[in-house]
């Protein structure tokens, strides 16, 4: 590999791997407050990406639009994905989770239907959106706006990145300043406690789902940009996600942008170096090797140990 190829590869990977950190965000953030592996937001993703795709139907961009109508076109697709993404989060968990916190059932129940519920989106969506892939309409002349070290970075990865840092950089500063931050991060430590300080667990958590489900669904919407849109897209990305948010430490959210730019630039990396096929291998080796050495993941915080 060039050094140019390596500038190409690794902002391919910077840029795939925002995408992964925003999708990571999603798992890592219902964790915190439920300690639960919420497997049905890789539809919620996938969702969010069809909600993107009914709005441009719907306003039609049409052929070379305006700069600024590019800009409105993109934003009513954003508008479109988050909406679908979080309406779908406060769905699952009013509907699915919600019910067995009630009951106090086990976590391997909460397990089971998450599973049941990822399972049902992704055939609702092929029975409702047909099985056949679909691409969004143009909304913008996707040229090269500028080089790094010689690798060109066009417009639909310029929008990728900077959008998932915009809001991975919201959703830190929501967190951490403000009081729903506050009560999410109460609830993370300890549910019993914050109830009894006043905190309302129910409304934290749902708002929790909504905020997840609105950045699965925009990422969503990005990575359908750059391939297709279709009833089985959420799974590969959402595993991978899922492997990036252990990776960097299931339950921080810093851990899970860390994690997600790492998986990214592994992953492509590993086409030059031993082809496409070994993709999605390499991204399973990294998490295998993380947990083998440091099982909290790398800014994960130890909280107990192995019996």
């Amino acid at each position: 590999m060039s050094l140019q190829e390596f500038w190409d590869y690794l902002v391919l990977g910077v840029m795939l791997g925002s995408l992964y950190a925003v999708i990571a965000i999603g798992y890592t953030l219902v964790y915190g407050v439920l300690q639960l592996i919420n497997f049905a937001h890789s539809e919620v993703f996938m969702l969010g990406a069809y909600g993107s795709l009914i709005v441009l139907q719907l306003v039609d961009p049409g052929d070379n639009p305006s700069a600024l109508a590019s800009i409105g076109f993109v934003a009513l697709a954003m508008a479109g994905s988050a909406l679908f993404g979080g309406v779908t989060a406060y769905g699952l968990e009013k509907v699915a989770y919600r019910p067995l916190r009630r009951r106090g059932a086990p976590r391997l129940i909460f397990l089971i239907t998450a599973i049941g519920a990822s399972f049902f989106l992704y055939n609702l969506a092929g029975k409702l959106f047909g099985r056949d892939p679909m691409t969004l309409p143009e909304m913008y002349d996707n040229h090269t706006v500028f080089s790094f070290f010689g690798a060109g970075v066009n417009v639909t990865q310029m929008l990728q990145f900077l959008t998932a840092v915009v809001m991975m950089i919201a959703l830190d500063l929501v967190v951490n300043r403000t009081k729903l931050g506050k009560g999410i991060r109460a609830v993370a430590q300890d549910a019993e406690v914050a109830s009894l300080m006043g905190v309302d667990i129910d409304r934290v958590i749902s708002r929790t789902f909504v905020i997840g489900g609105v950045l699965g669904g925009v990422a969503g919407f990005l990575f359908a940009n750059l391939n297709q849109v279709s009833y089985t897209m959420g799974f590969i990305p959402g595993i991978t996600a899922f492997a990036a948010a252990v990776v960097g430490g299931i339950g921080n959210i810093r851990g899970a942008m860390a994690g997600g730019v790492l998986i990214g630039v592994v992953e492509t990396m590993t086409v030059p170096l031993l082809g496409d096929e070994w993709r999605s291998v390499s991204a399973m080796v990294v998490l295998i090797l993380v947990l083998m050495f440091r099982p909290m993941g790398i800014l994960g915080k130890q909280v107990g140990r192995a019996a």
